[in-house]
């Protein structure tokens, strides 16, 4: 089966120039931010334009891998009127592109190996973990999007301390 994105000749197909989006793009600056910080093997996401399906929108724009990949939609147009609206639309669509094509849940909670989706909390863009199995452990925000490089591991004080050889 042909991926979607092949379809698509690629003389339409054309890379988002610096600050043609200039929201999508700094959104995308912290969602990248979070995919280095969890995936470092992985080479950052791009903005990809495309000729839109619909009559007289002009273009499409995708969260696409390095190499033109995306999966799911479009960034809907709007969703770039404020910082805070074109953060959630690339973060979503991001979370889409990576997870489905790098078959994985992406991100991943630290805490409890869980992937994580994202939600709006006092309007900011968060992932939103949903917890452990037991009661002691809790859904939470483990950090704003774009935040994932500054978390440190949580402190188990029952845990062991590594020792140190030499």
């Amino acid at each position: 089966m042909t991926p979607v994105s092949d379809i698509f000749d690629p003389l339409d197909r054309r890379w988002v120039l610096p600050g043609e989006y200039p929201l999508w793009e700094d959104a995308l600056v912290l969602v990248n931010r979070d995919l280095a910080a969890t995936l470092p093997d992985r080479e950052p996401l791009r903005l990809l334009a495309l000729p839109s399906w619909d009559e007289g929108r002009g273009e499409d724009v995708y969260v696409t891998t390095a190499d033109g990949e995306w999966q799911g939609n479009c960034l809907e147009p709007g969703s770039d009127v404020s910082p805070a609206h074109a953060l959630e639309a690339v973060a979503e669509a991001g979370q889409e592109t990576v997870s489905e094509l790098f078959w994985q849940a992406w991100p991943v909670c630290g805490e409890h190996g869980l992937g994580m989706h994202l939600r709006e909390e006092d309007g900011h863009a968060v992932w939103h973990c949903a917890g452990g199995r037991s009661p002691g452990e809790p859904a939470h925000v483990r950090a704003a999007v774009g935040a994932l490089d500054s978390l440190v591991r949580p402190h188990r004080p029952n845990r062991k301390g590594r020792r140190q050889e030499r």
